[in-house]
């Protein structure tokens, strides 16, 4: 099979582990399509009336060099394919690790992928205040890679809260649906307190740590984590993936019942995440980063002290 797709391995092992073991939730609401926001492709004619609209941009732009080059040439070997459990040392505050920009699959079926973007002229604290600001409606996710974000929406909309950039995200979910190559996604994602979990996070970096899951099965996929470090000029981010690791997770209903609504992307032979996967989230990772990046700072500086 092509391109297996992360939601439909969501669809197979929601199958496999509901017996017994699942969340017990409410069955999820009916709702007319007037409830539920669209997904939809570009920008449409309300979007261009949004105080950010001199930020929309047509299409992505391309990834670095060094990333096309790293989805042109092969694929880790399975030996070389860091653990999960070493995600801590990996994106460590200082030194580099043996693999910047790759992807692979180890012997144990996890897909990794990694990411290296330069950022010139961007800060840590850019990435957290994006975090906390760019879920709450499709518009303004699609900034961040206009060619293939189609919907968003956020499990509870803190973006205009008394708070701090990263308690906006951190402990609430996203949720999305977006094209991972020619593969559409629906997706939540569950962003956890990276302290917690071991990372050492100095107040001149961040790291933007979630667990991946499906927004209609209660399934999770995998785990992602995004290092923002300064070096000269600005930052760079370092960013992991490693899916193929499952757990369970107790579902919005409403979310769920509104992904369906929109046209639900499962794929019932979907069985299992693929190398394919790995390197087309390589090229997505390495374009909307690269694309964001060019106006994270003017973005930033117009729209934060608005929040």
């Amino acid at each position: 099979m092509r391109r297996r797709g992360m939601l439909g391995a969501a669809a197979i092992a929601a199958g496999a582990v509901t017996v017994g073991i699942a969340p017990r939730v409410r069955a999820a609401p009916t709702l007319s399509s007037a409830a539920c926001a669209a997904r939809y492709p570009g920008y449409r004619g309300a979007d261009f009336a949004l105080p950010y609209a001199r930020y929309m941009q047509a299409r992505t732009v391309p990834a670095p060099q060094v990333v096309a080059d790293a989805v042109a040439g092969p694929a880790l070997p399975p030996g070389a394919v860091p653990r999960f459990e070493d995600i801590t040392r990996d994106l460590g505050p200082t030194g580099t690790s043996a693999v910047e920009t790759g992807y692979g699959q180890g012997a144990d079926g996890v897909v990794f992928v990694a990411v290296r973007t330069v950022m010139p002229r961007v800060t840590a604290a850019m990435w957290d205040w994006w975090f906390g600001w760019h879920s709450s409606e499709a518009a303004r996710y699609k900034l961040w890679h206009p060619d293939a974000h189609r919907f968003a929406a956020l499990d509870t909309d803190l973006t205009t809260a008394d708070l701090t950039d990263r308690q906006k995200y951190v402990g609430n979910t996203t949720y999305v649906d977006e094209y991972v190559g020619p593969k559409l996604q629906q997706l939540g994602i569950n962003f956890r307190d990276p302290v917690a979990h071991g990372f050492t996070v100095p107040s001149d970096q961040t790291i933007v740590f979630g667990r991946v899951g499906s927004s209609i099965a209660p399934v999770d996929l995998g785990w992602l984590a995004h290092q923002v470090r300064p070096i000269e000029g600005g930052a760079e981010m370092r960013s992991r993936f490693h899916l193929n690791l499952r757990g369970l997770h107790v579902p919005n209903v409403t979310q769920a019942a509104c992904a369906v609504a929109r046209g639900a992307s499962v794929d019932p032979t979907d069985l299992q995440l693929s190398l394919d996967l790995g390197r087309d989230l390589l090229m997505h990772c390495g374009q909307e980063m690269n694309h964001l990046a060019a106006f994270l700072p003017e973005l930033h500086a117009e729209f934060s002290a608005t929040d």
